[in-house]
């Protein structure tokens, strides 16, 4: 009987699993960008101080108290309001509460800032100066300190100087320009606001907040003192986030936990007399 003789057979081993591709990282921004996008925002968003400037003193402001509140408040928004609030006829106190009010909004976008940032606690008091909302979104944009630092810096510079410089001639040629409301710069302000606010509702919620409080202030303007209005609209967005906490509850409470699978070959629980599934009894080995 022949022996049958044995190919040995070589045994190719596996190839090593080859590692997933490396996401691509995108391109770092460079300074002459940086700074690029700071100085476009600062000039277009500063020459509106030429409005403020003008309805500042078409209201009465002097000279003094028009350029104090572009060097000590500067925040585009909350000056516009109280100079529109003084303008209608509304009490200086509700006047003031309302930009107050508006200008709250700076104080989230610091605590964002000091970290992104990271300025010591001696730079810190004159960095805040300069918290607003064009100066934290271009800081935020950026990918890293460095960047982010001097987006903050150019833009803040920038539209400090041509804001207060622009506030001054815009006062300086109020006399000139006659009835202020003939020329509709008080629609100046609303307007660049909204023109800021508007890319940032990107949410469903978060349109919803603003539609809710432009409903608010469309009801109540006939109805309360002028600058009540703005402070009644603040009550959109708990009004949303209620709603919305709400929903999110009664999703949870309404969820039904799914049965457990039964392993294949496991004897599923005994069928009940009109044919559905009944439940299935511990047995010893459950318990053990």
């Amino acid at each position: 009987m022949a022996e049958q003789t044995s190919i040995p057979t070589t045994e190719r081993a596996a190839p090593p699993p080859s590692a997933p591709p490396a996401a691509p990282v995108p391109p770092a921004t460079s300074d002459a960008a940086v700074i690029r996008d700071a100085l476009g925002v600062g000039v277009a968003v500063g020459l509106s101080g030429f409005a403020f400037g003008v309805t500042s003193a078409g209201v009465g402001l002097s000279l003094l108290q028009t350029c104090a509140l572009s060097l000590l408040v500067f925040t585009g928004a909350s000056q516009f309001a109280l100079v529109g609030a003084l303008a209608a006829g509304g009490n200086p106190l509700t006047a003031a509460a309302g930009a107050f009010f508006l200008g709250v909004r700076n104080a989230f976008y610091g605590l964002r800032l000091s970290a992104v940032l990271g300025y010591r606690a001696t730079v810190k008091p004159f960095a805040a100066h300069w918290v607003i909302d064009e100066t934290s979104a271009v800081a935020l944009a950026q990918r890293d300190r460095r960047t982010a630092r001097l987006g903050f810096t150019v833009t803040g510079l920038t539209l400090y100087a041509l804001w207060n410089l622009t506030t001054l001639v815009g006062a300086l040629g109020a006399a000139a320009l006659g009835d202020t409301e003939a020329w509709g710069l008080d629609a100046a302000g609303p307007a660049v606001f909204l023109a800021l606010l508007a890319p940032m509702l990107k949410e469903t919620e978060e349109r919803v907040a603003a539609g809710l409080a432009v409903v608010l202030v469309m009801v109540t303007l006939p109805l309360l003192p002028t600058g009540v209005p703005v402070l009644v609209s603040a009550l959109a967005a708990p009004a949303v986030l209620a709603v919305q906490g709400r929903r999110g509850r009664a999703a949870e409470a309404g969820t039904v936990p799914e049965q457990a699978a039964v392993p294949e070959g496991a004897a599923g629980p005994p069928a009940l007399p009109d044919g559905t599934p009944g439940r299935r009894t511990a047995t010893e080995e459950d318990r053990a």
